[in-house]
Parts: C-alpha cells; structure tokens; sequence
C-alpha cells in the first residue's frame, strides 16, 4: 500500500469565442453578457477524413451573478458531440449543456472553466492531419437568449411592464438518486414583483407531471419507473408571464429484488448492465488472499467469508468487493494453500458475493519475480511482497486460468494489476518510458525480470473467449493517469475501463488535480478508484474524494475490510460483523448509505 504521484501539465491551444448579450431579466435592471473560451485540449485522426477531439468550454460571466446557466450552440459542420464532463449534455449537433449543481453559481467577471467535452470530426477530403486551425462551434446562447456582442441592462421599457415570476427548484436536489417504483416529491418556492403567482407546475423534460396554486408548493410525483429524468419548476403569473428553473437529473434505479450481481460492459464512459443502466461500483477491498497464503495465515487470515459476513456489508449498503490475489498461491507455485485449493476458495467467495447481489473484481496484487530496486518491498522471487510490474513468466497463466473460470460470468470483473510503479523502477527519469513498460512490457528500466505488460494480459483473457469488463491501472502506484488514453491496450470487446487509486499521502490530492488528471479520463471511459483511503483513521480526505466522484459518476472501493485496528489505518471495521471504526469507519458508512450504485 504505497502510493506517490506525479503531475504532468499538457499543453493545448485555445481560441476564444466572443459571445456577449441580453438575457431578459428576471428582476428589473439585472444585466447580463458572456464570453466563452472554446480550447482544443486533443485532436487525433482515426482515418484520413476522421478523428476526435477534446476540448473545454470556460464561461465567463460579465453581466450580474448567475445562480444556474444553460448554455446551448451548433457543432461545427462535420463534427459531432460523443459526450463531456461537469455539465448535463444534450443533443450531438444542436448542443444544450446545463450546470450540474455545484458549478452552477457564476458571479460578475468569475469564469467557469470546468465544463468539457469531447466528439468526432469528418470532412470529405483525405489528409494527412487533423483541421487546423480546429473549428468552433457557433450561436452560443446563455439560458435562452442569443449573445450578441455587449454587456447590456434593460431599457425602462424593458421593465415598466409585467415582470416575471421568480421561481427556486428547492427538491429534489440535482443528481438525486431514488429506486424505482420512486416518489418522488417536488417542492418550489415562487415570488412575483408585481402580481401574484397563479401556479408554480413541475416538469419532466417538457411535460408538466402535477401543478400546484398555493404556497408552499408541492407535488408528489409516484411510481416513477428506473431512468433518468430532467426535471424543472416553472411559476406562472396572474398575468401569464413564466419563469422556469434550469433542468436538473435525477435518476430512479431499478428496485433491488436481492437477486444476483447484475452483468456489466462498457457503454461510452459508463458500467452499464445488460438493461443498458448506468452502474456504479461502490464497495470494498476485503484483503487477505494476497497475503495470508505465503505468511503462514491460511486463506482469509480469519475464517472463510460466510453468508453472515456478506450480511454484514450488505447491511453497509456494499455492492462491489474487490478481492487482491496472490499469483503463486494461484498457480500452485508457492504457498499454502496453493493451487486447485487456493483457486476453490476464491470460486466459492466470488459465488457467494454474486448470489448476495455483490459485483467481485478479482485482481492480481501480488506476483513473482526478483526486485531489489528503488521502492523495492522485498527481494524475493516469490510472490511475498508488491512488485512493481506482473512477470511475464507467470501473469499471463495466472489470468488465462482466472478467466477461464470466470468467463461465464460477465459479472466478474477482472482487475489486472495492483498499483504498478515502472516509475520508481526508472528513478522516475523517464515518464513516456514508464508508460511505454506499462502498455508492452518486456525489458523495462530498473526491473531484472521480463516484465507481461497490460496488453499481453488483455489479450491473455480474451483469448479465452472472456467477454468481462477488464480494470487497466495507470503508474504510480496507480495514482497516475496523466497518459492513460495515450497507452490505454486495445480490446476486441470494449470493455475496459480505467482503474485510480487515491490516499490522502500521494501527491494528486486536490479537486483541481483530479480534474485536470482523472476527470479527463473519466470523460472517455468508466473509472473507479480501486482503493480510496487516509491513514490517519478520519473521513475528511475521503469525503472531498467521495464527492468528487458522485458529481462524475465515478464509483469507489474503500481499504479495507479487515478488523486490523486503526494502527494500521484505513481499516473500516473492527470485526467481521461490521462494527465500523471510529471515525474512519462510521464516516464511509454513513456516506454509502446514502448512495446507490
């Protein structure tokens, strides 16, 4: 459990999209204007008339403070929206993009530069290389009203007449999750200046679902099927003027029948089931196999997981375990017990989390091969320590055999490697080397043993005719994953996803790091941080890291599931039945509590 990280700025060219204008206001004399920054992060070609991009768009506001925003424009001609980040996104040519909450509030000469996203270009003739200059998209619209060059108030005109409504969506909250058949109970407040307010209605998309004519005003929305919706509240006037509330997503999840663990793929940047819905992975490590077989401890180092123990974290609302492995005690090379042993006991844990309802991520942590340097943890060949790459002597089987028996589970999740760390092998001198290790693996810098890297264990699994979703790492203890996109393996099935792991000891510990290094990947394909912790025994640093990957959809898996005692920090509990430790513990519990996957 050693993790460091680095940062890595890329550089990207930026063109700025001047768009200033009126927006009718809501209270007399309120002024508003825009200007967007449209900055081109990366631009690959895929063919000689194709390719993709990433960009952000930073908003700065230039008029009066904003408490939400929209903003909608066109594609340029050939390009295509696939998907973004830190916005709500409609339409692919015809953009709308909408604050998701937390970024909504954007006061005078403040910028919001959080938003992005990402998409397809074509033309029809061949090149060599991507557009440039890289177009940008046109018609840019704040909250409904086109921007027209100047910052602008209104005229008296504007103003002597009949003034609209002001109306505040105040439940459900933005990103609100409820389990299907769900009620769900809308609530507004509403003022008019110089009227009355005949009724404030609540809607979904463009349909109104229930009304209501008197403060406070309410509705209760029932049995509301698995989706997500786009809700709103619009007040109406004695006079007929409205004023609507900026859209916010819910989502009903599908009602927990306590049946089995849902199959899972890859479907844009999201797990989804085999239904199509969005699935998150929340839950645990549950350590020991990776450890207990090759110092003496038997299996689990306690006794084997029962359905009393499962009971125990369903009870924590646990819907993922990742379980770290041993190489050798797989492969029977090393360790007791070892081999066809070894293999049933991991069988019968993974089938039992399945039938509780539990998705199990197998994952290799520990794995063969001398290493004796930089951050070395031992300097044995057996698979006693964390090693800074899989060997390619063994992983290989070690994941054919691990996916032959899972294969006909899709939901299994394999993840291939702990927390690599070519890095520190190469004394951190050559990032591009490190990744380049990482991806092919062979002779790497620092290493003394030929190294499998993660495309040969992709293609170890899929030849197997395994079709499960696969976790690929990043560097640095997998705390890295400034090149992720750029040596990401490549999958027949699409089915990878990326694999983060975060401490409050590593390097990449604030909200503008996240989002400049995991955001962006996140972006592209599903990630969960495989192992969230701090080592001081309390939740503030999980809390920031927990909220951050809520507003993402980013899933997540506390270290860990064993009753060490806070000595050895970040343990969640203080036995086997549960009992969360204080405050570390209690703090995450109380946190899953409140989530759904």
């Amino acid at each position: 459990m050693r993790r460091r990280s680095a940062l890595i700025a890329s550089a990207a060219a930026a063109v700025t999209v001047v768009a200033v204008g009126i927006i009718m206001p809501t209270v007399a004399q309120a002024a508003v204007g825009c200007s967007v920054t449209y900055q081109n992060l990366n631009t690959w070609q895929s063919t000689p008339t194709s390719g993709g991009f990433n960009t952000t768009l930073a908003i700065t506001n230039l008029g009066d403070p904003i408490a939400h925003w929209t903003l909608t424009f066109t594609m340029p001609s050939g390009h295509t929206r696939t998907g973004g980040w830190n916005a709500t996104f409609s339409g692919t040519t015809a953009v709308t993009a909408t604050d998701i909450g937390w970024n909504g509030s954007i006061g005078t000469g403040q910028t919001n530069a959080t938003v992005g996203l990402q998409g397809d270009w074509t033309r029809s003739a061949a090149g060599t290389a991507p557009p440039n200059p890289f177009p940008r998209p046109a018609n840019f619209a704040l909250n409904g009203v086109a921007c027209t060059g100047s910052t602008t108030s209104p005229s008296p005109s504007q103003s002597s007449g009949n003034r609209p409504p002001t109306v505040t969506l105040t439940s459900p909250g933005a990103g609100q999750l409820f389990t299907a058949p769900a009620t769900v109970n809308f609530a507004a407040t509403a003022g008019d200046p110089d009227g009355t307010v005949a009724r404030v209605e609540f809607l979904n998309g463009s349909t109104v679902v229930g009304s209501d004519t008197s403060s406070p005003y309410t509705f209760a929305w029932m049995n509301v099927a698995a989706g997500t919706y786009s809700v709103s509240a619009r007040a109406v006037d004695n006079l007929g003027a409205a004023t609507t509330t900026t859209p916010i997503s819910i989502t009903v999840r599908p009602a927990n029948t306590g049946g089995p663990a849902p199959v899972l793929r890859v479907s844009g940047n999201r797990l989804v089931t085999a239904s199509g819905v969005t699935y998150r992975l929340l839950g645990v490590n549950r350590a020991s196999a990776e450890f207990a077989c090759v110092q003496g401890k038997g299996m689990w180092d306690s006794p084997t997981p029962d359905q009393a123990t499962v009971d125990a974290m369903k009870a924590w609302n646990i819907h993922a375990v990742r379980i770290p492995l041993n190489e050798d005690c797989w492969l029977g090379t090393f360790g007791t017990p070892s081999g066809t042993t070894y293999q049933q006991e991991v069988k019968g844990y993974v089938d039992l989390l399945v039938a509780n309802g539990i998705t199990p991520i197998v994952e290799m942590h520990w794995n063969h091969g001398v290493y004796t340097g930089n951050a070395s943890a031992c300097a044995d060949v057996n698979a006693t320590c964390q090693k800074p790459m899989p060997d390619a002597q063994f992983a290989p089987m070690f994941w054919t055999q691990v996916a032959n028996m899972f294969k006909a589970n899709n939901a299994v999740i394999f993840d291939l490697f702990n927390e690599p760390y070519p890095d520190a092998a190469n004394n951190f001198s050559n990032p591009t080397a490190a990744w380049t290790c990482l991806r092919d693996g062979g002779t790497c810098t620092g290493i003394g043993y030929q190294v499998a890297g993660m495309q040969s264990l992709v293609n170890a699994v899929r030849a197997t005719g395994a079709t499960n979703v696969i976790m690929v790492p990043g560097i640095r203890w997998t705390n890295d994953l400034t090149q992720w996109l750029t040596f990401r393996p490549t999958d027949s099935t699409g089915n990878l996803m990326a694999s983060w792991h975060t401490y409050n000891f590593n390097a990449c510990i604030t909200v503008a790091c996240w989002n400049s290094e995991i955001g962006t990947v996140a972006a592209q394909v599903p990630l969960v941080a495989g192992e969230i912790g701090q080592n001081t025994c309390a939740h503030d640093y999980i809390d920031q890291v927990m909220a951050w990957a809520d507003s993402r959809g980013v899933g997540y898996l506390a270290w860990t599931w064993n009753p060490w005692g806070c000595g050895q920090g970040n343990v969640l509990i203080n036995d086997y039945t549960g009992t969360p430790t204080s405050s570390y513990g209690d703090g995450y519990k109380a946190h899953l509590l409140t989530q759904n996957p």
